[in-house]
């Protein structure tokens, strides 16, 4: 099969997130009443499938979940948003993956159970070999096995599929993935757990670099509110400020910024204009409640992004 235009797969996983909302983080054993709770959709592999369906392209999701309630809601809901479901594992073997998360006015915290996520196998991600092949992208993190991710790699490394790794949560990574990634996009905390060395201004560019000797072409780091840098290896640092807009969850926003960088360069655009598109898609995603829910369609990032795009956003 050919690889198909704007077709982005996403392998990763699925999570219910069960999002409480209170006004700080509880200290260490310390009870408090949280404000609301609410079940949403989640884990990172199903929100950067919906982002990208909701970006007006084919998405794919490939992941497991539990033959549950959770899973029958989580199916539902990537089918309400456009994503392809089709090729989906359904297991009787662990209950649906949940993310516990707490929501304050400044910053969140997520506890991961990966249930169904973890029975994800190499002979699983094998059997979807021709699902990845026909990707113009393939998109894929890391709250799956490993077994699971490299399997998903090497599908793609064989046909000529670029891959985007969202090394999230950080881990160890063998070198052997790296190698076959084309992108790498670590946020400040992921990049200093995968270089050891401290994000300062200079030590920016030295941990990027340490990344790229280690066989990925591109590093992407996402920083927060400062923005997004990249690197192609052997060229210069290259950064793009963040837009400033009023947060109401941060939860989606890394997931967001995948997302839409799997999207714009699926369809041909060069790195820059893809990380810009990025930290549009990001900025406009946290103005919402829900890491699904939150996601930008197509016609807001547009408009948004001609808003700006006479302002020197970019340095």
């Amino acid at each position: 099969m050919r690889p198909e235009q704007g077709k982005v797969v996403v392998v990763g996983s699925l999570n219910m997130d069960i999002v409480v909302r209170s006004s700080r983080f509880p200290a260490s054993g310390e009870t408090m009443f949280g404000q609301e709770v609410h079940f949403i959709p989640g884990g990172k592999g199903g929100n950067q499938a919906v982002a990208c369906a909701r970006l007006g392209h084919k998405a794919v999701m490939l992941g497991a979940v539990g033959d549950d309630g959770f899973g029958h809601s989580l199916l539902e809901s990537l089918k309400a948003n456009g994503v392809r479901t089709g090729h989906m594992k359904k297991t009787n073997a662990a209950a649906t993956g949940i993310a516990s998360i707490t929501l304050t006015p400044a910053d969140n915290t997520i506890l991961v159970v990966p249930g169904a996520n973890e029975t994800l196998t190499a002979e699983d991600i094998n059997a979807w070999s021709s699902v990845i092949s026909e990707a113009s992208i393939l998109l894929v993190q890391l709250e799956i096995p490993m077994e699971a991710v490299a399997a998903a790699v090497d599908i793609a490394d064989r046909h000529g599929i670029p891959v985007i790794l969202n090394p999230a949560p950080a881990r160890n990574i063998a070198a052997d993935i790296l190698r076959k990634v084309r992108y790498i996009t670590p946020n400040q905390s992921e990049l200093l757990e995968l270089t050891g060395i401290a994000l300062s201004d200079e030590g920016l560019e030295r941990a990027i670099d340490a990344l790229l000797e280690r066989g990925p072409e591109f590093v992407v780091a996402t920083l927060g509110s400062k923005g997004a840098a990249w690197k192609q290896r052997g060229g210069q640092l290259q950064r793009i400020d963040a837009h400033r807009l009023e947060v109401i969850d941060t939860t989606g926003a890394g997931d967001a910024f995948n997302a839409g960088l799997a999207c714009a360069l699926s369809r041909g655009e060069l790195i820059g204009n893809g990380v810009r598109f990025a930290v549009a898609v990001s900025a406009l995603a946290v103005t919402k409640f829900g890491a699904q829910d939150g996601m930008p369609m197509k016609e807001e990032v547009e408009r948004f992004m001609r808003s700006f795009t006479h302002e020197g956003a970019t340095r």
